[in-house]
């Protein structure tokens, strides 16, 4: 495994390892809808008289797979995960901007100024810091909050947790983001833990 500096030319390719009970969804059109429905089958399994629910689950998935694919959006995971009867929802886009949707910074941490001074104008708690991953180089980190839609997420009037890693792609002007989300609200330092973790696995090949 390399590590990000001892790139002279773009990987081929990234991986990140997340646990066991994450559903990878697919974003391309052609697969969303068959994933979708097995997600659900998943998710509903052993649940009587709840097709309302289901149906709305999956326009759900269907909305977050499209918004996803349009902002370059590679992989999406949904938690599965649960702690009894308390389901752990929470769900990761890794995501490769377009350059005309993307700040023209090349470096951490003019980037990491460009995102604080963007959350201290909108007077959010974000918290932004530069920080270093073990194989994949060094990155921004932020943590924000932010309001729920009860709408579209199944009733949910707790605040979002978002966590999102920056991390510049060796040996180019790009940029990979792994974007966390939770709604557990109570847990979510917890939750972050967990994100945290599995960042710390990305590397290049």
């Amino acid at each position: 495994m390399k590590n990000a500096s001892e790139f002279t030319s773009p990987p081929s390719d990234y991986n990140v390892i997340v646990p066991d009970g994450w559903f990878q969804l697919p974003l391309a059109p052609e697969h969303r809808d068959r994933g979708i429905v097995a997600l659900a089958d998943q998710q509903f399994r052993g649940v009587d008289n709840a097709p309302h629910i289901k149906k709305q689950f999956m326009r759900e998935m269907q909305r977050k797979a499209k918004s996803a694919y349009g902002v370059g959006g590679t992989e999406l995971y949904i938690s599965t995960l649960s702690v009894g009867q308390l389901p752990l929802a929470s769900s990761l886009l890794i995501s490769i901007p377009g350059p005309d949707e993307w700040p023209k910074v090349t470096d951490v941490e003019e980037l990491a100024e460009h995102l604080a001074s963007k959350d201290g104008s909108a007077e959010t708690d974000a918290e932004v810091d530069v920080v270093t991953l073990a194989a994949a180089g060094r990155a921004v980190r932020q943590r924000r909050k932010e309001a729920p839609d009860p709408e579209s997420q199944l009733g949910n009037e707790l605040p979002n947790t978002l966590l999102t890693y920056y991390v510049p792609i060796p040996a180019t002007k790009s940029w990979l983001l792994l974007n966390f989300s939770t709604p557990m609200d109570p847990l979510a330092d917890q939750m972050v833990e967990l994100f945290d973790v599995v960042a710390g696995t990305l590397h290049w090949d």
